[in-house]
């Protein structure tokens, strides 16, 4: 059994208030969920109005199709137009 953690840091430039940011931050989470079936929440700078961190974790039986999803949300995340990666970390438990 493998399991994978996700932490992508994001910079969010057009937001101008927490109601902005976190409106772009639950789309991609739910892109997320939708997509590759993972659990994706709203983890780190909760009250800063253009940053923001979301964990992402998987647990799968087979290693390569982890690495398919990682792929997956990294452009999910990169497709979003309002957000820029500031950071993108894998962790393989």
């Amino acid at each position: 059994m493998h399991v994978v953690i996700c932490s992508i840091e994001l910079f969010l430039p057009g937001a101008v208030s927490l109601k902005d940011k976190r409106h772009s931050i639950k789309s991609i989470t739910q892109r997320i969920r939708a997509r590759v079936n993972a659990s994706a929440s709203e983890t780190g700078f909760l009250d800063s109005w253009q940053r923001s961190e979301i964990g992402v974790a998987m647990v799968s039986s087979d290693k390569v199709m982890l690495d398919r999803q990682i792929s997956i949300i990294r452009r999910i995340v990169d497709d979003c137009a309002e957000v820029e990666t500031a950071k993108f970390l894998v962790e393989y438990v």
